[in-house]
Formats: structure tokens, sequence, C-alpha cells
């Protein structure tokens, strides 16, 4: 397609760029006009891929922000909530004394059933961190089974040991990058912020992938090392408590966690595990919101006269607890 490239003026290539290296740095001393002007370019390349991808997180981040803010307003200029199909404003008068099916379930929830509810929407969201990794890695666990079925047979003797390695290196680093990213986070959200999650960790793990093929091939034609900019690891859902701090067990526990990890990975393992306690603290958090809760409508029920014998069994047995302390 060389001709095409000349007539339509395609992406030029370094013509230099598969000399031998004494050759080139010869070059380079007799001619350092044009491989300055080559050299130049391909910064100026790398500077605007930089720029590109910090607006891209930028915008992802703006996005999940805006979403809710501009979910609710909407539902307040038109009158009418989302679930109308009219959000024009017509028949807003209909809407009026509309409630969604899941608040009036939470009323007649139990304190179990609304406990059990934050327990299992922590869990699901362990769950679904697996699965939406699965999903970004489905081209290596394509080559493994591809090997296992049609690969030569010294692949078969290892039992494809390459292209296990490759997707579980996959799996491991994709769930790292959900966990950093906020997939764990328990708090209601559209399913397309979970979509923007599970792309940008996908993004970002194959721009890894590329910048350490970089690195090998450099190596291996011993040319100097190509320096990148530090991967973008900012957290689309932003995390309830920024102030949040491990506690002395929880760093004891990660620095043996850590301790086990390759030391190039590290860094990106300790961000994944913060953010395993950040989502448990967010856990935690609710369910003291709940606690909470249930004591006032228990304190509520007891100044109009209606305690039940469930609320006088709770305040005898909080009684006794607060004498045993």
């Amino acid at each position: 397609m060389g001709w095409y490239e000349r007539i339509f003026g395609g992406k030029a290539a370094d013509p230099l760029e598969k000399l031998d290296p004494k050759l080139r740095e010869f070059l380079d001393k007799e001619s350092p006009v044009k491989l300055q002007k080559a050299q130049e370019e391909k910064q100026r390349r790398e500077q605007q891929q930089k720029q590109a991808d910090v607006k891209a997180a930028a915008a992802a981040v703006q996005k999940t922000e805006s979403h809710s803010s501009s979910s609710t307003s909407a539902d307040k200029a038109s009158g009418v909530p989302k679930e109308s199909l009219y959000q024009d404003g017509r028949y807003a008068h209909l809407w009026k004394n509309y409630r969604p099916l899941s608040e009036i379930e939470g009323e007649s929830k139990t304190d179990h059933e609304k406990l059990q509810d934050v327990l299992e929407a922590y869990k699901s969201r362990k769950e679904q961190i697996g699965r939406a990794a699965l999903e970004n890695c489905a081209l290596e666990q394509f080559e493994w089974r591809d090997c296992m079925n049609n690969g030569s047979w010294e692949a078969k003797l290892t039992m494809c040991s390459k292209q296990v390695k490759k997707f579980e290196r996959c799996y491991s680093m994709q769930a790292r990058l959900l966990k950093t990213l906020g997939y764990l986070s328990t708090y209601e959200r559209p399913p397309s912020v979970d979509e923007d999650i599970q792309m940008h960790a996908d993004a970002l793990y194959h721009r890894m992938i590329e910048q350490e093929e970089a690195i090998e091939k450099a190596k291996a034609e011993k040319k100097p090392l190509p320096q990148f900019a530090p991967l973008l690891i900012k957290p689309i859902i932003a995390a309830e408590d920024e102030k949040f701090q491990l506690s002395q067990e929880q760093r004891k526990e990660m620095n043996q966690r850590l301790a086990k990890i390759p030391e190039a990975e590290r860094a990106m393992e300790e961000e994944a595990i913060k953010a395993e306690y950040r989502a448990k603290a967010e856990v935690g958090h609710k369910i003291q919101d709940l606690w909470k809760e249930n004591e006032k409508d228990r304190e509520k029920r007891k100044k109009e006269g209606q305690e039940t014998v469930l609320d006088k069994v709770s305040g005898m047995w909080k009684g006794s607890g607060g004498n045993d302390k």
C-alpha cells in the first residue's frame, strides 16, 4: 500500500528507524537537523497522547458527577419522575403523589432485611468485579483455549503455560484497576458508570502492556529505555470519606499481602487494597446509619406510647449491656 500513502499522504514512518544503531549515531552527528525534527515530532505526539489521557480521565469523572445531578434537576424541572414516559411535564398532576416501589418496599423491610441488603450489595460488587475482569480478558482467554485445542504439541506438553500466565496476569491486573477506579463502591449508580469504569480499566491495562513491550524491545535492541509518564489511575467513583486512613492492623495486613506480589506490581496492588478497605468502611458506615435510624424510630414510638415488645426487649438488652461495661 506504499503507492496509496504516497498519493494521499499517509502516515510517514521514520526512514532511519531500522538502521544499525552505530550508523544512526553517525548520521545523527553528520546531519542532526532531520533527526532532531523527527525526535521533536515523536515527543510532540507523546505529549498529545498524555494530554488526551488526562482529558479522557477528567471527562469520565465529570460525566459520573454530573449524571446524578442532571437526573435530579430534570425531575424537578419537569415535575415528573424518571418513570414517566412524558418528561416534558405532561400529566404531572397524576405523578404528584407517586412513590417508587423500592421506597415503599424499603419502609416495610425489617431491620434484618435492610442489613442483608447492605451486605448483599457489597458481595454482589465483588462478584461483578470478577465478571468485568473476565470480559476485559476475553482475548487472552480465547488464546488459552485455542492453544489447548489447536496448539502445537510443544505448547500442549507445557499445558499452554505461556497463555495461562498471560491470562492470569490480565485477570489480576484488571481486577486491581477496577477496584482502584471505584468499582467496589456500593452506592447506587446507573449501569453506564460501571461500563465507563470497565472500559477505562481495560484502556489503562493495554496502555501498560504497550509500554512494557516497548521497554522489552529497547532492551533486546540495546537501545536507551523509553521514558513514560505514570499511568493516571484516578478513581471515577469518589470515596465517601476522602480522609480515610488505614489502621495499624490494616496496614500490617496490607504489607503482608504486598510482600507476596512482584515489586513492579506492588504500587497498583497497594491502591487496590486501599480501595477494598474503603469499600468495607462504606459498608460499616451504612450499617451504623441503619442502627441510628432504628434507634430514632424506637424513641419516637416510645414517646407516642406505641412501643412494641421488641422495642422493650431491645432497650433492656442495651441497658444490661451498658451496665456490664
